[in-house]
C-alpha cells in the first residue's frame, strides 16, 4: 500500500504530518479549475492505484465544486483508492459518499456566502470611492496601491529622454509598470 498526500500550499503541508510516499502539490492553481485539470492532482491520479491511500487536509482540496468532489471521490473509490481526510478520517462505499456529498454542498454553499461577501465589499468600496474619493475602508484606490506617481514617472522620462528601462532603474519599477505609467499619464 502506498500513502499519498496531496496539498495546496506551504500552510496545508504541515497539517498531515506522517510519513507519505508521495507528495502531489497545486500550489498556485485556482480554485476554479476542476480537480483533474491541477497538474498535481492529474499526476496524483495516474500514480494512484487499487489498495493506496490518499491523504487530504479537507474535502475541498479534493474539487472545484460539491459535482466535481463527489465525482473525484466515487472515482477513486470505485478504483479501489481510500482516501482519508483530516478530522473525518477514511471515506468508505456508502456512508462515506453520502458524508462527502452533504459536506461538499455545505463547502460549496460556504464558497458562494464567500464570493457574495467579497462581492458586497467591492460594490461598497467602489460606490464609496466615487462619492468621496476613499473606499470604504479609507483607500485612496481599489486594489493594490500606486508604486508611483504616474504623471511624475512619465514627466521624468520625457524631460530626461530616458528609455523605458531607465525610468524603471530611476523609480525602481519593472519596465512593464513604466509603460503602463507612460500611456496612462496626461503628460
Amino acid at each position: 500500500m502506498v500513502q499519498t498526500k496531496i496539498v495546496d500550499g506551504p500552510l496545508r503541508r504541515g497539517q498531515l504530518g506522517g510519513n507519505f510516499d508521495k507528495e502531489f502539490a497545486d500550489e498556485g492553481v485556482s480554485g476554479a479549475t476542476l480537480a483533474a485539470d491541477r497538474p498535481g492532482f492529474a499526476a496524483l491520479l495516474g500514480y494512484v492505484r487499487e489498495g493506496d491511500t490518499v491523504c487530504v487536509t479537507a474535502l475541498d482540496r479534493v474539487g472545484r465544486d460539491a459535482l466535481d468532489v463527489q465525482s473525484v471521490v466515487r472515482k477513486l473509490i470505485t478504483r479501489g483508492v481510500t482516501i482519508d481526510v483530516l478530522g473525518l478520517g477514511p471515506i468508505a462505499k456508502g456512508v462515506g459518499e453520502l458524508v462527502v456529498a452533504v459536506l461538499a454542498q455545505i463547502a460549496d454553499m460556504e464558497r458562494q456566502r464567500i464570493k457574495e461577501r467579497c462581492d458586497a465589499g467591492r460594490q461598497a468600496a467602489r460606490a464609496s470611492l466615487a462619492a468621496n474619493g476613499m473606499t470604504h475602508r479609507g483607500k485612496a484606490s481599489l486594489g493594490r496601491p500606486f508604486a508611483a506617481d504616474s504623471d511624475a514617472v512619465a514627466q521624468w522620462r520625457k524631460d530626461n529622454g530616458a528609455s523605458i528601462a531607465k525610468t524603471a532603474q530611476e523609480f525602481g519599477l519593472s519596465p512593464a509598470t513604466v509603460k503602463r505609467y507612460c500611456a496612462a499619464s496626461a503628460v
